[in-house]
């Protein structure tokens, strides 16, 4: 694998046929003016305030029968969410009646786009003949052997979200080593259960250290043991293995980190991360829920070539459909046969979760991911073009069919990087889009995802409207 950081690769990268990683910095830079960047903001949240009455009577009535008017918290912001009332292909429609073209969709969830065809038509299929069995089904063992076949893992089970998908893999883990710890990366996110809500996303000043970051636990929760270290930092690792082996079940990382806009993996490490684990006795889990089929075909790990012993998986794999998995070598997974480590769920592969399985999995061909990743590409170049041309302090960064824009210099490796971005700036150019019909996620370190549905059109006007802003932040 070749890490392409410099402009002058870029007709290498392009002439791979399967490039691994996509980074290009900007030849020259120049910082933006932080009086602009003020004014600019006030009109656009001037702006967004005019056009969008219907959204805000829509949080005034949610917000009293739900905290903050919303049912997962990240969906919030001040001074209110947009309401969307639905959905189709690349596009939702907000219930001021505007069209926006959504680029979020879903963290992957929507990767074969809303409402898609195929996925609708599996879905109906499943409706007919019943909603829930809670018994064994013909449906889910099909899922099952369509994601093990996918996924290169031995056997597979079935959650309903990405956090009961990494709890029970830890668990398993755990069963498996008869170990208590867990190590997890600084800034790494994993879902909201006690132990992997560690360090999601810790103030600088709690942190500590950038070689030995403290485990910042989140208020209200009971993690156990939990070992935290940087991103890409193999010494810190081993030193970490090399004094607390005795007492580590697993390593549990994603192996792109996609909660900090996007951060690749050095080139070795995570081979390096698998021989270390190998070495000490641990068992390595791949947190794929935010990569799973939009890193291609057949996910990250197989991708990037480090197999895991256990790896999670969500959002893109089910087409909508809420639905999660975990599984991995038969040798883990038989401390769920055994009974060491019990896996239960009413709604585990439900016959609507498992028909957004195989909906997904007869679309998502290679040919039709390469395409999305083409046209992802094809996004990211021209915009990086911009970057240059208007000298601005940001970098592309893309992996599979996901793609961002960084705020920052220099290449972001690991969380205390992360954390120099200039958000003021992210905020703006994700409002300006905002107001301009595309909706992204709202956190500011997301990425956005170019689904099945999205086509050149839709690039055209992603990188337009990134001009655009362009232009205002050097005007």
């Amino acid at each position: 694998m070749t890490l392409l950081s410099e402009p002058d690769t870029l007709a290498q990268m392009k002439n791979s046929l399967n490039p691994n990683k996509y980074v290009r910095t900007a030849v020259t830079t120049r910082p933006v003016d932080k009086s602009v960047v003020a004014k600019l903001m006030a009109s656009e949240w001037e702006r967004f305030t005019r056009d969008t009455g219907a959204s805000r009577t829509e949080f005034e009535a949610a917000k009293m029968s739900m905290p903050l008017g919303v049912v997962s918290s990240f969906q919030h912001w001040d001074p209110y969410p947009i309401a969307i009332a639905s959905a189709k292909g690349a596009y939702m429609k907000d219930v001021d009646g505007r069209e926006l073209l959504d680029l979020s969709m879903g963290f992957g969830a929507m990767l074969a786009g809303h409402l898609n065809p195929t996925v609708v038509a599996e879905g109906k299929k499943a409706l007919d003949s019943g909603m829930l069995f809670v018994t064994p089904s013909p449906i889910s063992r099909d899922a099952g052997e369509r994601l093990c076949r996918r996924f290169n893992i031995d056997q597979v089970r079935f959650a309903n979200s990405g956090t009961e998908a990494t709890m029970y893999a830890v668990r398993i883990a755990k069963s498996y080593t008869g170990k208590p710890a867990v190590v997890k990366v600084e800034g790494g996110y994993h879902g909201s259960s006690d132990t992997l809500t560690v360090s999601g996303k810790p103030s600088l000043t709690e942190a500590g250290p950038a070689e030995t970051p403290n485990a910042v636990v989140q208020d209200g929760t009971s993690p156990g043991v939990v070992f935290v270290v940087p991103f890409n930092n193999l010494p810190a690792l081993e030193k970490l293995f090399a004094r607390d082996h005795d007492s580590i079940a697993c390593f549990i990382v994603e192996p792109v980190l996609e909660n900090l806009a996007i951060v690749l993996p050095d080139d070795g490490y995570l081979e390096g991360v698998r021989a270390l684990c190998d070495q000490y006795g641990i068992v390595l889990i791949f947190d794929e829920v935010k990569t799973g089929l939009t890193a291609g075909p057949h996910g990250a790990a197989v991708r990037l070539g480090v197999q895991p012993d256990l790896i999670t998986l969500a959002k893109s794999i089910g087409g909508g459909m809420p639905v999660a998995a975990f599984g991995g070598k038969k040798q883990y997974m038989d401390a769920v046969t055994d009974n060491r480590m019990p896996h239960f769920g009413t709604f585990n592969g439900n016959p609507l979760a498992m028909a957004g399985i195989r909906g997904v999995d007869m679309v998502a061909t290679p040919e039709a991911l390469a395409e999305a990743e083409r046209l992802n590409h094809n996004a990211l170049d021209r915009i990086t073009d911009i970057i240059n041309e208007y000298e601005l302090p940001a970098h592309t960064i893309g992996f599979g069919v996901k793609g961002c824009i960084t705020w920052s210099i220099d290449r972001v490796r690991n969380y205390r990087d992360y954390k120099a971005s200039d958000f003021e700036v992210a905020e703006l150019s994700w409002l300006w889009s905002l107001n301009r019909g595309i909706i992204t996620p709202p956190g500011l370190d997301e990425q956005w995802l170019i689904s099945l549905a999205h086509t050149q059109k839709e690039i055209d006007i992603l990188v337009e409207d990134f001009r655009e802003i362009a232009v205002a932040l050097r005007a």
